[in-house]
This record gives C-alpha cells, sequence and structure tokens, in this order.
C-alpha cells in the first residue's frame, strides 16, 4: 500500500535521502505537499512563485497546482507517477536525459507565458549583499573582487541584451523529474522572466555536464549547433550562477540551516566561478558576446 504521507526531497541546493535543505515537502495520496523553510521569506516572493507555478503548469511542464497561499508559500501540486527526481548521477546514467530536459525547458521558453518577476543576476547579487551585511558570517576572500571584475559581463550582457522568456532560474537537477520520454519541472521559487541561457548554463554547473553532455543539451534545445552568441552566453552564465549562489548559501549559513555544510558549499562554488572566469575559454566567450571577436 502506498503510504499517505511521506516525506518527498525538495530545496533550493542538493538533497540527501528525503529531507529538504530549505523545505519541506511529503506526499499526499496522488498530491504533493510543499512547507517553505524557515527563513525563506527573506529572499523569495511567493506570490510570484504562485503565479509562476501556474503559469508552469499551463505551459505543460510543470505539474498541476491543486492549491496555494501565497501569504504562508504552502502550496499543494499534483503528483506525477513513474517519474526519477534527478541527480547529476541520473543525468550521466539515464540516455537522453540532457536532451529532455532542454526540450522541457525549451517548451518553457517558447510557451508564451509570462512570469510577474524579472529575474535580474546583479540586482540579486546587490540585494543578497544587502541581507548578509548584517550576519555574522564572511564572505569568501576576493568575492568583492570577482564582482568588479564581472562588471565587464554585465555590460557586455547590456550592450547584447536577450529576448527575455519566462524561465526557471534555478535548475537544480533535483528540479527535474524524469519519466523516460520527457521532464516534468518542479519548484519555481526562483523564476521570472530571464535570458533562456540562463537556464541552460546553470543546469550544465548543477547537473555537473561535460562537453559531450552540453553538446547534447544545446543541440536539442536549438534543434542544431547553436549560434557563437548562444554558446557564448551559456559559458558565461555557468561562472555567474555560481557567483550568485555562493551568496545563497552564505544566507543558508547565516540562518543555522544544519542540513549541508553551507560554508563549504559557497567556497567550493566561488572557487569553481573564479576558476571558469580565469579560463582562455571564458574569455573568448566575453569577446563574442561584447562583439569584440
Amino acid at each position: 500500500m502506498r503510504p499517505a504521507f511521506r516525506c518527498w526531497p525538495a530545496g533550493r541546493a542538493r538533497r540527501n535521502g528525503w529531507g529538504g535543505l530549505t523545505n519541506r515537502v511529503y506526499r499526499l495520496g496522488e498530491a504533493i505537499l510543499r512547507i517553505p523553510g524557515d527563513g525563506t521569506e527573506a529572499y523569495i516572493d511567493r506570490a510570484n512563485e504562485a503565479e509562476a507555478a501556474r503559469a508552469a503548469a499551463a505551459a505543460g511542464v510543470s505539474p498541476e497546482v491543486l492549491a496555494v497561499s501565497p501569504q504562508s508559500g504552502i502550496m499543494v501540486t499534483r503528483f506525477i507517477e513513474g517519474t526519477v527526481t534527478m541527480t547529476p548521477e541520473a543525468f550521466a546514467q539515464r540516455k537522453g536525459a540532457p536532451a529532455r530536459a532542454a526540450a522541457a525547458l525549451r517548451q518553457l521558453h517558447r510557451s508564451g507565458q509570462v512570469f510577474p518577476a524579472r529575474f535580474e543576476l546583479f540586482a540579486m547579487i546587490d540585494d543578497y549583499l544587502a541581507l548578509l551585511a548584517g550576519k555574522d558570517v564572511a564572505l569568501p576572500e576576493g568575492y568583492h573582487a570577482v564582482v568588479r571584475e564581472a562588471a565587464s559581463v554585465r555590460a557586455a550582457l547590456a550592450r547584447n541584451p536577450a529576448p527575455l522568456a519566462p524561465c526557471h532560474c534555478d535548475p537544480l537537477c533535483e528540479n527535474f523529474l524524469d519519466t523516460g520520454t520527457r521532464m516534468w519541472i518542479v519548484d519555481w521559487e526562483y523564476s521570472g522572466m530571464n535570458d533562456p541561457m540562463w537556464d541552460l548554463g546553470d543546469l550544465s554547473v548543477e547537473a555537473q555536464f561535460g562537453p559531450d553532455q552540453d553538446e547534447e543539451m544545446l543541440t536539442a534545445y536549438f534543434g542544431g549547433p547553436p549560434q557563437p552568441e548562444d554558446r557564448a552566453r551559456m559559458v558565461i552564465y555557468k561562472a555567474m550562477c555560481d557567483l550568485l549562489w555562493t551568496l545563497w548559501g552564505l544566507i543558508q549559513l547565516a540562518n543555522d540551516n544544519p542540513a549541508d555544510d553551507f560554508r563549504a558549499y559557497a567556497d567550493g562554488r566561488f572557487a569553481r566561478c573564479r576558476a571558469l572566469m580565469a579560463t582562455d575559454g571564458f574569455a573568448r566567450h566575453l569577446a563574442v558576446l561584447a562583439g569584440r571577436d
């Protein structure tokens, strides 16, 4: 007999076992109940999330929203039978998984749905830094210097703005549910109108894609080889998502979230960001985006 009340994995960062790192999620028969984690109200707009979840369901990429409280953030969605919650290992082992994830993201991006919020990378970095200013948590050494270095990225993106589309903006592996023939996407806490290449770059980082998986994802998304500008955006966002989510990890540390070692999480993401930004390849992609190549 299927248990009537069962904990389900959830949260912004990688989960272990059945517990979430931020939210608590339970299965209630044929529904999923999500209860927001403590402290998330400081950086999550629950009304925006509720509208985006409904829009994503209308786009056919996310489960139906059965009930939601925009004030508390409690949400009930339809349970989808026969899915596997994805992990980096599952993306590596399940044939065609990067392509199926790309197809789901493309369906969302081209759906014509309009999310109420705008996902703005550098504004979020500023907001997170302001939130951390009142906390007793140290930034990784050199963080502000890398933010200043990223001014060139900000200028290049502003010079060549991408058409905005409804984006998930937090494409953790565990936010993808795979049936083997299609992917469903869940958890719309950070969603907003954004450059679609953010979703692809962030997914590549979270799923630990190698070059072959990146090519599978990009080819499936575009129906062939991507344009150099699109590839450049995807690679640049790999570094920028780590720059942003470093701060998210520090907020969890400041909130005494016991679910993971968030000091190591933040330091690891920042180190990966710096390493990518120091490569010749990153410089070449930035030159393409800035119109110098």
